[in-house]
């Protein structure tokens, strides 16, 4: 049996709803875009949202918004994906990397520690798509001692008056936390829509705003879109209409918006998120945790608690009393019965770019902890249960080969 580990659900839908922009004549931003703009905006509830070309973007995007550069920190978890830490860099500033608890999701109290009055951001990351503790992240941002270390050098830094909390939820979009949608749960939240995730456009992403006040949120989202095209008074498909060829370019932005081509697959996948393919996710999750929960050895994901709701993105399985060299050598045996599984994530501190920069593993020892012992396992909508039965026997295999057989032949059985 060969199982991938994350195709792209592509139905009849998607299908056609990728034809009808391209039929259209108008294939970049357009009338689609606005339209998955305003799709994510009502299923987030997030009071503005607006759509760029990738998640690492929109995490750029949203720290060059809030004045952020050279001499500033960005305080990240040590466990991510490099993006997170590459947005802060490509933004001139320093990424300010803490250690993450055993739900993988970063350590409050290290953040609090790390703050020191060059912090303008942090940047929480939903792991596989379980919500970070908002609740405590937004009394550490306006707990006074902590605003009273916040030195601002930008308008929109003075106008918040605290470090900006800037969610990377490239995971999470239809998670919950305390009632409350991902997408809502930070000032600026950055939804990844790549072709691995729960929704994809091929690559793109999302960033909702959810700014308080004085800011208007409206007023920012036309900030940022100007942002997105160049700094650009007019985009592409206003210029086409008759006597809309004049234009200004009135700062200097990038080039980072969505095309409408990109925007359908999105538009048609996320019509039935909440209905179909959300619930057939946690499907797959609720099978897994069923069918584990029969081993002492398997760890299982924090899924879905008295506050908060997982969007399913990945399995994290963890397995208990393992190393680092026998989780790979059990990756090898899955990968050779067809099944393909991944690790999330190799920590930071471990890639050759942030070891040059100084980072050890050695000081982020909950993450290696989480990381030596780590299998993500194939869940998406397409799954069979027979291809499920199939992976979790696979992985039992795996464990019996790798450490029963070898414990029994150290103990001369």
């Amino acid at each position: 049996m060969k199982i991938p580990f994350s195709p792209p659900y592509i139905d009849q839908d998607v299908i056609d709803s990728v034809s009808e922009s391209l039929s259209s004549g108008w294939i970049t931003t357009g009338p689609k875009v606005k339209a998955l703009e305003e799709l994510v905006q009502e299923q987030t509830g997030a009071k503005r949202t607006l759509c760029v070309n990738s998640a690492t973007s929109g995490l750029m995007l949203s720290l060059k918004w809030f004045g952020v550069g050279s001499g500033d920190e960005v305080i990240i978890p040590a466990y991510t994906y490099a993006a997170t830490a590459l947005a802060v860099i490509h933004v001139g500033a320093t990424p300010v990397m803490v250690d993450v608890e055993d739900d993988f999701n970063v350590s409050i109290s290290a953040i609090e520690n790390a703050v020191t009055e060059k912090t303008k951001a942090i940047v929480p990351v939903d792991f596989s798509g379980w919500p970070c503790d908002y609740g405590a992240l937004q009394n550490l941002v306006t707990k006074v001692s902590i605003r009273d270390k916040f030195c601002p050098n930008s308008d929109k830094q003075k106008a918040l008056g605290r470090i900006l909390l800037l969610a990377d939820a490239a995971h999470s979009i239809g998670a919950t936390y305390k009632g409350r949608n991902s997408g809502t749960l930070a000032d600026l939240t950055v939804f990844s829509f790549h072709a691995v995730k729960n929704i994809t456009t091929a690559e793109g992403g999302a960033v909702c705003i959810a700014l308080p006040e004085p800011f208007d949120c409206g007023s920012e989202y036309a900030l940022m879109r100007l942002m997105t095209l160049n700094g650009q008074t007019k985009d592409a498909f206003t210029k086409t209409k008759a006597g809309g060829w004049k234009y200004d370019i009135v700062l200097p932005g990038m080039k980072i918006n969505m095309p409408d081509v990109c925007a359908s697959i999105g538009l048609a996948q996320l019509r039935k998120y909440p209905s179909l393919l959300l619930p057939e996710r946690k499907r797959v999750a609720e099978f897994y945790v069923d069918n584990f929960r029969q081993y002492d050895w398997a760890l299982i994901p924090p899924l879905r608690g008295q506050e908060s709701e997982s969007s399913y993105h990945v399995f994290a399985l963890r397995i208990e009393g393992i190393t680092e060299v026998q989780r790979d050598e059990m990756i090898r045996l899955i990968s050779e019965k067809g099944v393909a599984v991944n690790v999330h994530f190799t920590p930071l501190p471990m890639l050759s770019l942030f070891k040059e920069m100084g980072f050890k593993i050695s000081g982020y020892p909950q993450a290696y902890a989480n990381y030596s012992k780590e299998i993500s396992l194939p869940i998406y909508p397409q799954l069979t249960e027979d291809e499920l039965a199939y992976i979790v026997g696979s992985v039992a295999e795996a464990y019996s080969c790798v450490v029963l057989e070898k414990e029994e032949s150290e103990a001369g059985i």
